[in-house]
């Protein structure tokens, strides 16, 4: 059977350094450096400016999360003139609110600017000086792999296959940060276009895979891939040299082979190793984010450990996660939605409480120096279909958080018929019948800026008035 972005489930096997060499395959210089040369030269430091895109899989509902409506204006008796119905008196959990939240005035925060829906909570909202929020983007699909592929990379697919390189891909790329793994991909896809082996993502699908890549290997020969790349060394020189050769897969499986060695000898696998009894760090990691057992670890909380971890630890620059999932629901009640939501949100609530909590060695908090972006690949609609459910709507919202943007900041709105994307100039913000949507390339052009890189691949300019 055929795996998907959504398999978090599939039996990992046997997976040694060749395995995560193919993530980096053609990997042969790291921030520019020999690996060699930077493993000798220095203890693991945190990258000064780290990135984080936060995957909501299925496709959210933004009236429960960035784009809520207040239920005593947008009644059920005027669904037929608005076309939006709240429903949030069908949740029916003391644990939601039934109108949306503004959080509370806390000593020294300014007053709140952003309406948060009822799945955010309060933890992830009392965050809100942290944060922008990007409402009416116009996802122009109702395709779920190509609004997911859209807001990676910036770029609309062609049909439903990727173009151009993820986010994360273009900021290692420009950037070469000196760390053993430049970007993590877990549970997410990766692309790569235009630059050199060092700025791939290890790709993993669970916890376990990233131990297991970490972890020294003392096989020899565990695949029939490696197999066929030392036989080949043997064999007359052909036509099939080319592949082989200098610039070739062997010579890059055998960059990414040393690379592995070294990154593995670090032992860097035990800073993930969170139910570990022997390793002190790991009571404090579990009481944070709530690990009490395996199922915590390789859920939602234990996916945010992981991000914080990648980050504090030196390990990497950029993590591209898929933290939640189950929100593609066509049917049932707005509590199965409204629950799917809020694992998603109090992980992240604990990821960035972490960030903000703990010292970064260049000065400040580690949310001074890391962007994080919240997104899914489009939202539901604003009006509840005949099975009790919502189908997919491309208005869509996201969230941005910490390092070179804005703080307690809304930037774009969707209309109040039907939540329609709206249309603004984008250089002010200021809602204009003839001005632009916004799209993800603007999202993902100010992600860049906000860290001072080349944006010009997004072929737009960024939403200015988000960047700190």
């Amino acid at each position: 059977m055929k795996k998907n972005r959504h398999d978090e489930t599939a039996n990992p096997g046997r997976r040694t350094f060749l395995k995560a060499a193919a993530g980096f395959m053609g990997s042969t210089l790291l921030g520019g450096l020999p690996f060699r040369a930077f493993a000798q030269a220095a203890e693991l430091a945190p990258a000064d400016r780290c990135f984080v895109f936060v995957y909501f899989a299925g496709g959210w509902d933004q009236l429960l999360a960035f784009d809520p409506r207040d239920p005593a204006e947008f009644t059920a008796d005027r669904a037929s003139e608005t076309k939006i119905l709240p429903g949030y008196n069908l949740i029916n959990d003391s644990r939601f609110l039934d109108r949306p939240i503004l959080p509370a005035e806390l000593a020294g925060k300014p007053r709140s600017n952003i309406e948060f829906g009822p799945a955010v909570g309060d933890s992830l909202a009392a965050h809100y000086d942290l944060m922008t929020v990007i409402r009416g983007i116009n996802m122009n699909t109702l395709g779920h792999e190509v609004g997911y592929r859209y807001f990676l990379t910036g770029k609309l697919p062609i049909g439903s296959a990727a173009r151009g390189s993820s986010t994360a891909t273009e900021i290692v790329g420009q950037m070469k940060p000196r760390v053993p793994i430049a970007s993590i991909a877990y549970n997410i896809e990766s692309y790569n276009d235009r630059y050199g082996g060092y700025a791939n993502a290890l790709r993993v699908s669970r916890r376990d895979d990233l131990l297991l890549t970490l972890r020294a290997s003392n096989d020899k020969l565990d695949s029939e891939i490696e197999k066929q790349l030392l036989d080949f060394r043997g064999q007359p020189v052909t036509c099939e040299e080319a592949a082989y050769g200098a610039r070739g897969v062997g010579t890059t499986y055998g960059n990414s082979q040393e690379q592995m060695r070294l990154v593995q000898s670090q032992g860097l696998d035990q800073a993930f190793n969170f139910l570990s009894t022997t390793n002190p760090e790991m009571a404090a990691v579990r009481a944070r984010y709530g690990l009490d057992n395996q199922a915590a670890v390789d859920g939602e909380r234990g996916r945010a450990a992981l991000v914080a971890t990648a980050l504090k630890k030196g390990i990497a620059q950029c993590v591209t996660i898929n933290l939640t999932g189950n929100l593609d629901t066509h049917f049932g009640t707005q509590l199965t939605h409204a629950n799917n939501q809020r694992r998603g949100f109090d992980a992240l609530a604990n990821l960035v409480a972490d960030l903000r909590e703990s010292d970064h060695p260049s000065g400040g908090k580690f949310i001074d120096h890391t962007t994080i972006m919240v997104f899914s690949e489009f939202s539901r609609t604003p009006l509840i279909n005949a099975a009790g459910g919502r189908d997919h709507h491309l208005c869509n919202s996201c969230l941005l958080i910490g390092a070179g943007i804005k703080h307690n900041y809304v930037f774009g709105r969707s209309g109040d018929i039907g939540m329609s994307p709206g249309t603004f100039d984008l250089r002010t913000g200021a809602a204009d019948p003839n001005g632009e949507n916004i799209f993800p390339e603007h999202v993902i052009a100010t992600v860049l800026a906000s860290a001072g890189l080349d944006y010009s691949i997004t072929r737009v300019d960024p939403l200015r008035p988000i960047l700190a």
